[in-house]
């Protein structure tokens, strides 16, 4: 059976109240956005990858380096990101649609392939699949894969301010209605809430800084267990931002999400 035309949508915006410009900092000698693309587009089921950004004229830059690299480029709604996401996915003429955030500069494309594998081996169990409820993965790993038609159907009936920021809530909190899939870490670990590989504080930009220098001149392709390895060799390099471990979107929607309860996140 053919596989279904797939797209990865990767999120990108300039504005960020805590780190303004996170994805254009620098990461071996290319914005950290540029990096993050790369490593998507080493996964085997990632199909087409495409930065979607908004159309602000603050996020030109993005544009621009988009087309300087020849990466695909989006642009639409600043703060509907389900509008942005599914406006993307019906331009690109897309069957299954990929969410991943720019956040996560560290992501492996292992896991990528993991999460969209297991997505197309079980297309008539679930709705969604991803490896974020629960999540066990070190934080900034995060995939979620779903078909045109269930995105579409969020994009149609989503009404609250958070299914609409954050584009799938719709799904995951309705599992009554979606058979949502959960590809859980095979390691057995649970560091989700411990490791935070995701960007969102100078802090975070430090850490990530520090793993790009000591891994990617050697080993550009490294994953996750190259990075597991180096935090063992490096606690330094773990502390960095270790303060924001646990520190997610969720901590804000608690009295609003029935999926998601306080051991998911933490509070600053």
């Amino acid at each position: 059976m053919p596989l279904p035309k797939i797209l990865t949508v990767v999120q990108a915006r300039m504005g960020s109240s805590r780190l303004p410009g996170k994805v254009l900092l620098p990461l071996a000698g290319e914005p950290l956005l540029l990096r993050m693309v790369q490593r998507v587009q080493r996964a085997r089921l990632a199909g087409t990858v495409a930065v979607a950004t908004t159309a602000d004229a603050a996020d030109d830059a993005i544009a621009e380096l988009c087309a300087a690299h020849g990466l695909e480029c989006f642009r639409g709604d600043a703060l509907d990101l389900l509008d942005r996401h599914y406006q993307a996915a019906r331009h690109y003429g897309a069957d299954v649609v990929l969410k991943i955030p720019s956040d996560c500069p560290l992501i492996d494309p292992a896991v990528i392939d993991e999460v969209v594998g297991f997505y197309l081996d079980f297309t008539e169990r679930y709705d969604f699949v991803s490896n974020l409820h629960p999540a066990t993965f070190p934080d900034g790993n995060d995939v979620e894969v779903m078909p045109m038609t269930v995105l579409e159907t969020a994009w149609r009936e989503a009404q609250r301010p958070l299914e609409r920021e954050h584009t799938t809530p719709f799904i995951w909190e309705n599992p009554g209605r979606f058979s949502v899939g959960n590809v859980e870490w095979d390691a057995g670990l649970d560091y989700s809430m411990s490791h935070r590989w995701t960007i969102d504080y100078p802090e975070d930009y430090d850490f990530i800084k520090a793993v790009y220098e000591a891994l990617y001149p050697t080993n550009p392709t490294f994953g996750l267990s190259d990075i597991l390895a180096l935090l063992e060799k490096r606690p330094d390099i773990a502390q960095l931002n270790a303060r924001y471990a646990g520190v997610n979107w969720y901590r804000n929607h608690l009295d609003e999400l029935k999926t998601v309860d306080s051991s998911q996140t933490r509070t600053l």
